[in-house]
């Protein structure tokens, strides 16, 4: 994510996400936005660990590792809060690698290939789910 805005733009935008992030803070100012990122498996996983059993919800974008991280899926898994499973592009249309997903089951709900504008659906389907 630290690249989105940089990394294939054609794939996935022009606009960095912390660009992207703070438009989203400023759209929905009633709702407490964090934004985490890490390039390291075992660094998302303490954080899912550690806000999974206080936060409203997570929305969670974990690039390659969707496709190779059991202990991602074992986390959410462990985890109170809900999280939704968000891809920018549309990884179906991309390398058969990726059309597996470990996170797809432990889930609430998934988002896939509606570039940055899956993050504000996925808070729109938070929104809907009243926590």
């Amino acid at each position: 994510m630290n690249l989105v805005g940089v990394r294939e733009p054609q794939i996935y935008g022009s606009k960095s996400f912390v660009v992207y992030i703070a438009e989203l803070q400023e759209k929905y100012p009633d709702i407490d936005i964090d934004y985490y990122q890490s390039n390291h498996e075992g660094d998302l996983l303490d954080k899912l660990h550690e806000i999974g059993f206080s936060v409203k919800g997570i929305i969670l974008n974990a690039g390659a590792y969707t496709h190779t991280s059991i202990a991602l899926g074992d986390a959410i898994k462990a985890i109170t809060s809900p999280v939704i499973e968000v891809h920018i592009s549309n990884v179906f249309e991309r390398e058969t690698f990726r059309h597996h997903s470990y996170l797809t089951e432990p889930c609430v709900h998934h988002i896939i290939g509606q570039g940055l504008k899956g993050y504000e659906m996925a808070i729109q389907y938070l929104k809907e789910l009243n926590i």
